[in-house]
C-alpha cells in the first residue's frame, strides 16, 4: 500500500481573509490502493471501523451523448488515514475488488458522505456493488428541502473553515493511471470532511 509523502504535506491553500483554509489531510497520510496486498490491508483497517467517510470521482464529460461510465476512484476515510481505490485497475483484480465490495455491503460499517445518489448508482453499474448503511449528509444535515447541505458550507459551519475545492481538480481526469498530489489529496480530503462533519454534527 503506498504512502504517500511530500515536503508539501503541511502546506495550506490561502482562503478568504475571515475564515481559515481547512487544512485537511496530510499526504502521508492517503493510502493509493495498487495491488491486492494494499487491497487486503485497507479491508483490515477498514473493518476496524464503526463509521467512515465515504465519496467517489469520475471523470467529467465534455461531450453531448458521452457516457458516464464512472465512477473511476472509491474513497473511503477515517478519522486519521484516507483510502483510495482507483477503479481501473480493481477491475482487473477480482479479489481486490472483493475487498473494496466487503466493505461497502458491510451491514456493521456506517458510510457518511455529501451528494451520494448519483455515487451509489453508479457504483451498482460498474461494479455491481449495492452500498449498504449509507448517510447522504446533504439530506440529513440540510436545514431545509430547498437548500440541500453541501461539504463547503459543512465545513464552514461546524469547523469555521474553508473547503477549498479546485474547478480544475474536479474536473481532472479522475481515470488517469496516474493521479497527481492534487487529486489524491482533492479526494481524501472529500472523503475525510464528510466523516469530521458527521461526528461533529453527533456531538
Amino acid at each position: 500500500m503506498a504512502l504517500l509523502s511530500s515536503d508539501s504535506d503541511n502546506a495550506v491553500p490561502s482562503g478568504p481573509i475571515d475564515l481559515p483554509a481547512y487544512p485537511g489531510i496530510a499526504l502521508k497520510q492517503i493510502k493509493l490502493i495498487q495491488t491486492l496486498e494494499d487491497a487486503i490491508e485497507a479491508r483490515q483497517e477498514l473493518s476496524r471501523e464503526t463509521v467512515l467517510g465515504y465519496d467517489t470521482e469520475s471523470k467529467p464529460i465534455f461531450s453531448r451523448g458521452q457516457i458516464n461510465d464512472g465512477p473511476h476512484l472509491v474513497q473511503l476515510a477515517t478519522s486519521t488515514h484516507a483510502y483510495l481505490f482507483p477503479i481501473v485497475s480493481l477491475l482487473q483484480q477480482q479479489n481486490a475488488k472483493d475487498c473494496l465490495k466487503q466493505v461497502l455491503e458491510s451491514q456493521d460499517i456506517l458510510k457518511v458522505g455529501f451528494g451520494l445518489s448519483d455515487d451509489n448508482q453508479m457504483l451498482m453499474r460498474k461494479l455491481g456493488i449495492r452500498i449498504a448503511k449509507v448517510i447522504d449528509l446533504s439530506r440529513s444535515l440540510s436545514e431545509s428541502k430547498k437548500r440541500q447541505m453541501g461539504a463547503k458550507r459543512a465545513v464552514e459551519k461546524y469547523f469555521g473553515q474553508i473547503l477549498q475545492k479546485s474547478k480544475r481538480v474536479s474536473t481532472s481526469n479522475w481515470a488517469a493511471e496516474h493521479l497527481n498530489e492534487r487529486q489524491l489529496k482533492y479526494a481524501a480530503d472529500d472523503a475525510q470532511s464528510a466523516l469530521l462533519v458527521y461526528l461533529a454534527s453527533q456531538r
